[in-house]
C-alpha cells in the first residue's frame, strides 16, 4: 500500500491531553534546539510531559541526516554542519523557513512509522491547499512537493517539480522529534551549498517563491489548523 492511500489521521487516545503548541520567536541556535527536544522526548516518553509541537526559525546551518553521503555537502564551510540522528539526507535551515519539530507519543496513537510520515505529509498538504498551492507527496522521495509547468520538462520528458516542505524523523521509544519544514520565504540560494536530501534533478521553491507574499504567523496558524485535523486538538504554551 502506497502512503497517499493510507488512513492519514492519528487521533490520540480520548484520555489523553491536547498537544502542547510553543512558537518561539527570533532565530533559535540549533544546538539549543536539538537540547530541548532530547529534554522534551524524556518527559514525554516518562509520562511526565504531554506532546508538543513547537515551531521556530533557525539561523542559516545545514543538518546531515542518518543516511548523508559527504558528496552532497558541496559547500562545507559556508555554514555550520550539524549532524544529526534524524532520517534523511542534507537539508537546509535558515531564516524564513518554518521548522516544526514534532514530539508525539505514537504509543498512543498508532505505532506504524509509515503511517506517521504520511500524516506529516498530509498535514503539509493541507496548510499548503489552503492557501491556493497544491503540494503533492511522491511515493519514492519523502517530502511535499509542487509542480513547475512554466519550466522547462527534465530530462525524461517529465514535468518539473520543486520540493517546498522537508520531512525528517526519529523514534525513541516511539516518541517521535525532529519533523518538517516548510519554505516561507528562506533565501533559497542557500540551497545550493548542498543536494537538498540527495535529489539533484529537482529544485527548492518558497511560497514567496511561488507569488504568495504570506506572513509566517498566517502560515503557523493554517499549520496548526491542518495538524488538528490530523492529530486532534492543541493547546497554546506560553
Amino acid at each position: 500500500m502506497q502512503r497517499t492511500d493510507l488512513d492519514h489521521h492519528m487521533f490520540a487516545r480520548e484520555d489523553c491531553p491536547p498537544v502542547r503548541w510553543r512558537v518561539s520567536d527570533g532565530l533559535v541556535a540549533y544546538d539549543d534546539a536539538v537540547a530541548e527536544m532530547e529534554r522534551q522526548v524524556g518527559l514525554i516518553a516518562d509520562g511526565a510531559a504531554d506532546e508538543l509541537v513547537w515551531l521556530v526559525e533557525h539561523p542559516p546551518l545545514y543538518t546531515a541526516g542518518t543516511s548523508a553521503d559527504s558528496k552532497d555537502l558541496i559547500e562545507p564551510d559556508r555554514f555550520p554542519v550539524f549532524a544529526t540522528g534524524r532520517g534523511g539526507e542534507y537539508t537546509y535551515h535558515g531564516p524564513g523557513q518554518r521548522v516544526a519539530y514534532v514530539m508525539l507519543d505514537l504509543k498512543r496513537r498508532r505505532q506504524d512509522v509509515r503511517a506517521y510520515v504520511g500524516a506529516l505529509e498530509e498535514v503539509v498538504i493541507r496548510t499548503l491547499d489552503s492557501m491556493n498551492v497544491k503540494g503533492e507527496r511522491r511515493e519514492d522521495r519523502v517530502g511535499v512537493w509542487v509542480r513547475r509547468p512554466e519550466r522547462p520538462p527534465l530530462p525524461d520528458g517529465t514535468m518539473a517539480e520543486d520540493k517546498i516542505a522537508a520531512l525528517g524523523i526519529r523514534l525513541r521509544k516511539w516518541v517521535s522529534f525532529h519533523g518538517l519544514s516548510i519554505n516561507v520565504d528562506p533565501d533559497l540560494s542557500h540551497f545550493s551549498g548542498i543536494v537538498p536530501c540527495g535529489i539533484s534533478a529537482y529544485g527548492v521553491t518558497s511560497l514567496v517563491d511561488l507569488g504568495l507574499p504570506v506572513m509566517m504567523a498566517d502560515v503557523d496558524m493554517r499549520l496548526r489548523e491542518a495538524f488538528e485535523e490530523i492529530f486532534g486538538p492543541t493547546v497554546s504554551e506560553a
